[in-house]
């Protein structure tokens, strides 16, 4: 009973941490899983990262394996990267989309369960391994589904969906920073400028909502806003991802080029890349 499965990567619009809702737009990038269900415990394993924590994935099995399995209780999942891991691009997030419907591949289901569902199996396995404080279901959403999401992560509902088309330019420093780590309070003192970047993004005007988001959460999370004004204004809109450390802009592909030049002298990688709007998928 083996199944596969990938989730795309994301970038931030809102970063949900002020205020309980989020939006996210998912970029073609991937984490990828493998699951061998069989026996009676669950292990997980990371390609390249000997001693990462697979908590998260190994409770993704654990779950759709108590809701779906029909008995079966255990197995064994193996996830790969194109990302780098506390990078702010919902690593975390990819990786259990995958691991969910990895699982449901290998148990036949993968089909039958909604996408939305599935989602929210990996946002339950992510609270209860305490690897998020949202819930992050604004980042597995736009995961799962592909395209833009924005969300209530407290109610776990899905506000709106989009399209939108940019090419993308991540640059991610020599640095992680944990989701599980971020100064929550102090992320609620910004709670009005969340609030008119969420009614912006939800009025469909993305760039100018993770714009704004980027130097509301730069100030917040102590990182450096350099990087967005050297993107503005030539590019749609740039923001620190997540809680960091990437920062991510979008926009046409000739300014995203420009803006490459600069941001690779600073330390860390860069990367082009575009949207993606399929979402998570079974392989």
């Amino acid at each position: 009973m083996d199944g596969s499965a990938e989730a795309p990567a994301a970038g931030t619009v809102l970063n949900a941490l002020a205020t309980g809702r989020g939006a996210a737009f998912a970029i073609d990038r991937y984490v990828s899983a493998t699951v061998e269900l069989g026996g009676s415990d669950v292990t997980g394993s990371v390609v390249g990262e000997p001693d990462a924590d697979t908590r998260l994935v190994e409770r993704c099995v654990e779950l759709v394996c108590e809701t779906y399995g029909d008995g079966e209780r255990g197995g064994h999942v193996e996830t790969e990267s194109e990302i780098s891991m506390a990078a702010g691009l919902k690593s975390s997030s990819a990786a259990a989309n995958a691991t969910v419907l990895a699982t449901l591949d290998a148990l036949g289901e993968a089909e039958a369960v909604s996408r939305e569902d599935a989602a929210l199996l990996g946002v339950q396995a992510a609270r209860d391994v305490g690897v998020t404080v949202t819930g992050a279901y604004d980042d597995a959403s736009a995961s799962m589904l592909g395209g833009l999401t924005v969300t209530d992560n407290e109610r776990d509902v899905l506000l709106a969906r989009d399209d939108p088309t940019w090419d993308v330019l991540v640059w991610t420093p020599d640095e992680q920073a944990f989701s599980a780590d971020a100064d929550a309070a102090r992320c609620a003192r910004i709670a009005p400028l969340a609030e008119h970047v969420e009614e912006l993004a939800l009025a469909g005007r993305y760039g100018l909502a993770m714009t704004i988001n980027g130097f509301a959460f730069c100030g917040a999370l102590g990182f450096s806003s350099d990087p967005l004004v050297e993107a503005m204004p030539a590019v749609d809109g740039v923001s620190l991802s997540g809680t960091g450390p990437s920062y991510v802009a979008v926009g046409e592909r000739a300014a995203l080029e420009n803006l490459q030049e600069s941001w690779e002298t600073r330390p860390g990688t860069t990367f082009l890349t575009t949207t993606q709007h399929d979402g998570a998928r079974t392989r």
